[in-house]
């Protein structure tokens, strides 16, 4: 299902371990890592050593890199290594583009300060940006972290984008023989209550059973088995919650809904996800 995995690296304790994450997608998949390191050039990192400049980002990479190197060689995972100059976000975004890699796996916050790649910063740029899947990795206390995985939750809202990821979703839920849980959430919070109870109410209500019906007859033509729910209340808070109640290993959505278009509005959804949840995060990009 993925040939090239890119995994941007920094060395710090939380991405080592998205390192050995990303080691056993990368061995179930049979495919090859190609671990990246961005010397920030937005900083300041120029010095100079025996008379000749040098930039000290590119050598701290470099030396990074080879740590990573040994990991993987001790993991028996196929890779390469590479480092390169630019903003972290856009250049890693780039990059997956220009080398045809087929997903992304990035860590994000748990420990404090123990990543340049955390939510709030490159992380979340790169969901927003990236036209290849991207597997957020949280790193905290309460991180849950199995891979293959059993139960996945994709949540939807019916949208055209919705349906595009749950299908990547689907498929990788088939290759693992994974159970998918369906979630649609009715967010009826800015509605009176005689509405929510009303034909308002009513209209909501079907629209998110007919957007878990088409996931769930989505998954039967991958012969993947499905658990539905129909939820209200916050869209974030409710993804969370059944992350906790169903004991699920990763959530699959995409990165806009409903329309499409309102990216940066809807978009905040998948991307207030990946901060939240305690399990990995794969967000799929519109097209």
């Amino acid at each position: 299902m993925y040939d090239e995995i890119l995994v941007p690296y920094d060395g710090s304790d939380g991405a080592a371990e998205v390192l050995h994450y990303a080691a056993s997608v990368g061995l179930w998949a049979d495919a090859q890592l190609r671990i990246l390191y961005v010397a920030d050039t937005t900083r300041d990192s120029v010095t100079v050593v025996e008379g000749q400049t040098v930039d000290a980002l590119v050598r701290q990479g470099e030396d990074v890199l080879d740590e990573a190197a040994a990991t993987l060689d001790s993991l028996g995972v196929d890779y390469e290594t590479d480092v390169v100059q630019g903003n972290p976000a856009p250049t890693i975004v780039d990059y997956a583009d220009r080398y045809g890699m087929d997903l992304v796996v990035m860590p994000t916050h748990g420990r404090e300060g123990v990543s340049r790649y955390l939510a709030g910063s490159v992380t979340e740029k790169v969901v927003r940006l990236a036209s290849v899947p991207v597997v957020s990795v949280r790193m905290a206390d309460d991180e849950s972290l199995q891979f293959p995985y059993d139960r996945v939750l994709v949540p939807t809202d019916g949208s055209d984008d919705a349906e595009r990821a749950a299908d990547h979703v689907l498929a990788l839920a088939a290759a693992m023989d994974a159970t998918v849980h369906v979630l649609s959430v009715v967010d009826d919070a800015g509605l009176a209550p005689d509405l929510r109870e009303g034909d308002a109410g009513a209209e909501n209500e079907r629209a998110a059973e007919a957007a878990v019906d088409s996931v769930v007859d989505a998954a039967a033509d991958h012969g993947v088995d499905t658990v539905r729910h129909v939820a209200h209340g916050d869209p974030v808070e409710t993804i969370v919650e059944h992350v906790e109640s169903e004991a699920v290993d990763a959530v699959g959505m995409g990165t806009t809904g409903r329309t499409g278009t309102d990216r940066i509005l809807l978009g905040s959804v998948a991307e207030q996800t990946v901060r939240s949840a305690p399990v990995p995060v794969v967000t799929v990009a519109e097209d």
